[in-house]
């Protein structure tokens, strides 16, 4: 029933993004479904409950194939490994009430909209689906369904201020509104019912009721009763647990669904109006004051500081400025590139003020509306998580189908001994379908997931939240983790050291702080050149610009209307001097202007006037980029040297720079590129950025593990090398390989260099050098492994599109990666993920989010609970959380094991009992199955998991998979010690001298002359004959008792050997609740063993036996324990035989990281040194020393990312 799409049949929704879909479509067919309901009755509802399961059999049985557009019924596939199928309902809109003539029509949208192309003609309606909370419309041209919710992104900056800038027409907001939905992020209140019927028609579910029903059918009540209630508590503590969530996150989303909000209607004016009814293109009038958004909006006049820490975590003010009125034919999106977020102002943010400009007031189009905004797509990945591809859960699956197989096998056997001894039909089923409860365990999934549980306790205990439990086991897998650095690996605050100012392309003397700076350009320059402003009482911004401006001792005053250019009143930030400043020759210095800084073009921009003064231009950021915007004569000869002598140390370098502007253009109407350029050199800021108290040896630590630690950074490449030196990363005796990559000018190719970076030494010791003994010291490190690749973000691009084949080599000894936009960070991580590596990334900031989403585990340093970009968040801003959750994650990984194998052994432990009781027609009794499954089982499952995690981080990982070599063979050999004693015990007891098979009472008659009491007096049954007498259940046999004794012992004996402790959880002895459990349970085994009490031997279907033997049974045991316990010791756990194992049949790892490592070992030609590579695969080699100090990203032409 598989999928042969053709082209009208099927197509691609969202193609490109993450939610990419394969998309299906099919007409429903009368008879197909009138067979189906017949099915249904038929099979009392068994067949609506698989297609319940399996939506695509669903279809694909009712309906039949069609094209798209004539589809009534559409099948979604996911276009991951997982292929997971849904099934929606076509659905049609009229629109016909807002649109009586024809001029209406043509007036309600342009041509080139997704709204006229959506709407039929001349029935005036539109098709839609609805698919994870997103509405699409059919659009007729294109053939194909289109997402509606927000503007198309092909308009240009100068068509979004043409069509949208007086805003919508009434007609066509209402054409809009009908067609898009409501602008609510709506996310109802699951009723309590909908909850339960969804939990409880759960495959898991179904097959535990099965089994109730099968139980109750034999007069199981007990334990029957006692799944009843588990599974109801575990019901509905699920049923309340997403019920919480359900409300906390209605909560989270409902105030932003009812604001009341201001819009320009066109020829009509200004209008107040509720925001659920604002529509993409929409004209949005941002009033002073805090506003909540509740939508996304382009910023197209005035400039916005906006609080975003709802989205990003970071409660740092963002300032926003608006779109500019750029003529020219790229789309808007592609005309800012990375940096159109600075015009954006996203849903669920804080706009805490706003700034006219000379246009009067402050408007934004809106952009996108409900789920399609930047809050929606949040709140949607929480409904919707990506599912985890997780080796574990598949290999799950896979062992409960071998359990499964193997329930097969009884079920043949138990139905070929019982038919074969004459059983009446129904007891033969009804033994048959017992096997399969017996051999598949019904509390495995409950006992799985309170390891999980536990392990999200001891988290939050120690301040690390988690949003996505099932990530929990995947961090015990974590072998590389990625570090931002600045707030991450360093201090977030930063120490203003001096300031090196330069003048006429000369550097002076160097300036130290807290002196005072003399009042010229570069006092001006860090005055005005931030983004500070003055919420609740306290300027707040970046930190850098924060110490930058505390350093000139003057302060903000953004409370005043001020006339700047004769161009009208305008509401900008004035900075003047403070109590404290030194007497300067101006009042107040007014910011007219800000270019904000981006990540991508690694610099920020202001435009500054004095009172009577000219206008002029600040300009600061990466001193590599800003010197390119300066005039070569104001650029010193010496800056690449003065600049590496400071990165070298470690110093966060800031360049600076200013140029003044003519009289004409006014300030809003100046573009960027016109702003900062012919800029005038003024020195460069030093700041130190020192590492956390934590840092070095939480990085030794992992080191010492042998997980790879990368730092992934937006500064500067010098500056992060030196901080990966300082903070242990790079080894002192280690090199490094500095790989730069250009495009070559003027063709399609590119080059990449390798350049070894030497130790900062004086130019004497250099010379002393002989040019051979350096390239042979630099050779010896690279034969050994010992090197790292640093390269910058711009040559991470190129390696990407022109050196595809070299970039997995480059990750394998990549450790700093420097001035990484966030798209390249989010790149990176799934580079090194396609490498086969488990990546965790550690982050702080806004620019981490993507990566911290893509990363196995990402985690958050956030003082906030628990931030909704990452799995973790460790309330402790310190790196101290990686190993803490590395180690829990190991620890929970080896619990899941162990409960796997203990379960395993317990379900075939019981199993093998049973069928061997079969062969007599003899069975376990109620109470005995009660006592293994209830007192036993049960309780060593929510107990076993206690176990906390082990102290020291070992350098090697816990298995990934089930099904590996050591755990089978561990499961497999206790199968057999198990076998072959309950074998071995059936078999001896039938030989023993004081043996009956049809008095149940000769051993204990022979060997303590004991008369039979009337009160036990039960009828006796070794082989039954079908008439059973009303006072004997027929259980009662030494078999029975043998097997039964055996068997529930050894379930404590496996219990015991499979509670691993070191290393990756702490010695079994700590968990003092399962050593007293096991304790209380053998205590109680042994005395039923012994105790002889008539009553209970008689409810718990036991018979007297010898002294002698019972003492056998124990030995047996002993034996079995000693043997089980020295095997999981000696063989097991041998990680020395195992890895002798492997390189006597030479097995190698499957992961690419290790196979390419193993073919880079053999090469000596890699990694090549002082040596350039074109795309056309032309190498030429470097004239020159190669001990010079040399550093390609300072005297590169690096072009803004």
């Amino acid at each position: 029933m598989g999928e042969n799409p053709d082209k009208n049949h099927s197509a691609q929704l969202n193609q490109g993004e993450e939610n990419e879909m394969d998309i299906f479509g099919y007409k429903t067919h009368s008879c197909r479904k009138a067979l189906c309901v017949a099915g249904y009755i038929l099979s009392c509802g068994a067949l609506w409950l698989l297609f319940y399961w399996k939506p695509e059999w669903d279809v694909w049985v009712n309906c039949i194939r069609c094209s798209l557009e004539e589809a009534d019924i559409v099948l979604l596939r996911t276009t991951d490994e997982f292929q997971i199928y849904s099934r929606k309902t076509v659905t049609w809109i009229s629109v016909s009430a807002f649109i009586k003539s024809r001029s209406d029509y043509a007036a309600t949208a342009e041509e080139d909209s997704i709204f006229s192309k959506a709407i039929m003609k001349p029935s005036f309606q539109v098709k839609t689906i609805q698919v994870q909370k997103i509405r699409y419309v059919w659009n007729i041209y294109a053939k194909q369904f289109q997402k509606v919710g927000a503007l198309e992104d092909h308009h240009t900056c100068s068509a979004i201020h043409e069509k949208f800038g007086s805003g919508l027409t009434s007609n066509e907001q209402n054409v809009r509104k009908v067609i898009c939905g409501p602008n609510t992020i709506d996310v109802p209140v699951i009723p309590v019912w909908k909850l339960l019927i969804k939990e409880v028609l759960n495959p898991f579910y179904v097959f535990q009721l099965f089994s109730v029903c099968l139980w109750f059918a034999e007069d199981y009540m007990e334990y029957a009763t006692a799944i009843i209630i588990m599974s109801l508590l575990s019901v509905f503590l699920t049923v309340y647990d997403l019920r919480q969530q359900s409300i906390k996150l209605h909560r989270l989303v409902e105030s932003h669904n009812n604001i009341m909000v201001t819009v320009c209607r066109n020829k009509e004016g200004f209008q107040e109006m509720e925001s659920h009814h604002l529509v993409p293109g929409d004209m949005l009038v941002l009033k002073e004051g805090k506003t909540l958004l509740p939508c996304d909006a382009i910023l197209i006049s005035g400039q916005c500081t906006v609080n975003e820490s709802m989205l990003t975590g970071e409660s740092i003010p963002v300032t926003k400025t608006h779109l500019p009125q750029a003529d020219n034919f790229k789309p808007w999106k592609m005309y800012c590139a990375e940096d159109y977020k600075k015009h954006v102002l996203f849903c669920g943010t804080e706009v805490i003020q706003t700034k006219a400009d000379d246009r009067g007031v402050v408007k934004a189009v809106v952009l996108r509306t409900g789920f399609n905004t930047a809050k929606g797509d949040l709140v949607r990945s929480i409904l919707y998580p990506k599912p985890m591809n997780f080796k574990l859960y598949r290999d799950a699956l896979r062992f409960l189908l071998c359990l499964i197989a193997f329930a097969a096998i009884g079920m043949i056997y138990t139905v070929c001994v019982f038919a074969l001894n004459g059983e009446e039909t129904g007891e033969v089923v009804k033994k048959a379908l017992d096997v399969i409860t017996i051999a598949v365990p019904p509390a495995l999934p409950a006992a799985l997931t309170t390891g999980i549980i536990y392990t999200q306790q001891r988290l939050k205990k120690k301040g690390i939240f988690c949003i996505s439990p099932q990530r929990i086991n995947m961090c015990g897998q974590l072998n590389l983790i990625c570090f931002d650095k600045t707030g991450t690996l360093t201090e977030d605050g930063l120490d203003l050291r001096g300031l090196l100012p330069s003048e006429r392309n000369c550097f002076q003397d160097i300036h130290s702080f807290p002196c005072s700076l003399p009042w010229g350009p570069v006092f001006r320059a860090m005055a005005v050149c931030h983004s500070l402003i003055v919420w609740e009482g306290k300027i707040q911004g970046d930190p850098l610009d924060v110490k930058m401006f505390e350093a000139t001792n003057w302060v903000i005053d953004d409370s005043r209307r001020h006339q700047i250019e004769g161009q009208g009143s305008t509401h900008a930030t004035v900075v003047r001097p403070g109590p404290k400043a030194t007497t300067v020759p101006v009042e107040e210095i007014t910011i007219v202007h800000q270019f904000p800084f981006s990540s991508s073009l690694q610099r920020m921009s202001v435009i500054a006037q004095e009172i009577g003064g000219d206008r002029q231009v600040f300009t600061k950021g990466a001193p590599e980029i800003v010197v390119m915007l300066c005039k070569a004569e104001t650029v010193p000869s010496n800056f690449a040297s003065k600049l590496l002598l400071y990165t070298a140390q470690g110093f966060r370098v800031i360049g600076l720079a200013c140029k003044s502007l003519q009289a004409g253009k006014p300030s809003t109407a100046l573009t960027r590129e016109e702003v900062e350029s012919d800029l005038t050199f003024l020195g460069l800021l030093i700041m130190e950025n020192r590492l956390k108290r934590e840092t070095k040896p939480v990085l030794e630590e992992l080191s010492a593990a042998r997980i790879r630690s990368v730092m992934v950074t937006g500064d500067n490449i010098q500056t992060a090398i030196t901080v990966a030196k300082n903070a242990g990363m790079i080894s002192p005796t280690h090199r490094v390989i500095l790989v730069e990559a250009n495009e070559v000018p003027g063709s399609f190719s590119a080059s990449i260099t390798w350049k070894p970076l030497e130790e900062n030494k004086t130019e004497d010791c250099r010379r002393l050098e002989d040019d051979s003994q350096t390239e042979q010291r630099i050779r010896m490190a690279l034969a050994s492994g010992q090197y790292h690749f640093a390269m910058s973000g711009k040559s991470y691009q190129i390696v990407a599109q022109h050196f595809r084949h070299l970039l997995p080599k480059l990750l394998l000894n990549g450790t700093v990666f420097a001035r990484m936009s966030p798209g390249q960070k989010s790149s990176l991580v799934e580079e090194f993920q396609k490498l086969d590596y488990f990546v965790g990334m550690c982050g702080d900031g806004a620019n981490d989010c993507g990566a911290l989403k893509v990363a196995h585990a990402g985690i958050s340093l956030s003082e906030q609970e628990a931030s909704v970009a990452s799995p973790f968040t460790s309330r402790t801003p310190s790196i101290a959380c990686v190993p803490e959750l590395i180690r829990e994650g190991r620890a929970a990984l080896v619990t899941s094991f162990c409960m796997f194998k203990y379960m395993a052994l317990y379900s075939t432990i019981q199993y093998l009992g049973v069928l061997l009781l079969y062969w007599q027609l003899n069975s376990f009794g109620n109470y005995q199955f009660l006592f293994q499954d209830l007192a036993i089982t049960t309780v060593i499952g929510m107990t076993m998991s206690f176990t906390g995690a082990y102290p020291k981080l070992v350098p090697y990982r816990p298995p990934s998979q089930l099904v590996s070599p050591p755990l089978l063979l561990s499961v497999v050999l206790n199968i057999l010690f198990s076998l072959g004693m309950q074998i071995f015990g059936f078999v001896v007891v039938q030989e023993q001298p004081w043996y009956s098979k049809t008095d149940i009472h000769s051993a204990c008659l022979s060997m303590n002359n004991h008369t039979e009491n009337s009160s036990s007096s039960l009828g006796l049954h070794g082989v039954r004959d079908g008439a059973q007498e009303q006072t004997d259940n027929g259980y009662k046999s030494y078999e029975n008792t043998t097997v039964w004794l055996l068997s529930t012992i050894n379930c404590l004996i496996v219990a015991l050997v499979f509670s691993k402790g070191k290393p990756f959880r702490q010695p079994i002895y700590t968990n003092y609740v399962f050593i007293l459990v096991l304790i209380g349970q053998l205590g109680i085994c042994l005395f039923l063993m012994f105790a002889d009490i008539d009553d209970l031997y008689s409810k718990m279907d036991l018979v007297c036996t010898p002294t002698t033997w019972r003492i056998s049974m124990v030995m047996m045991l002993a034996v079995t324990l000693a043997v089980s316990f020295l095997v999981e010791e000696a063989v097991i756990e041998n990680r020395p035989l195992w890895l002798l194992l492997k390189k006597t049949f030479r097995y190698h790892s499957k992961s690419h990281y290790k196979k390419l490592k193993h073919i880079l070992e053999q090469d000596s030609a890699w990694p090549p040194l002082n040596e350039t590579f074109f795309s056309d695969s032309v190498t030429i080699t470097i004239e020159g020393n190669t001990g010079g100090h040399s550093n390609p990203t300072f005297d590169s032409s690096e072009d803004s990312l």
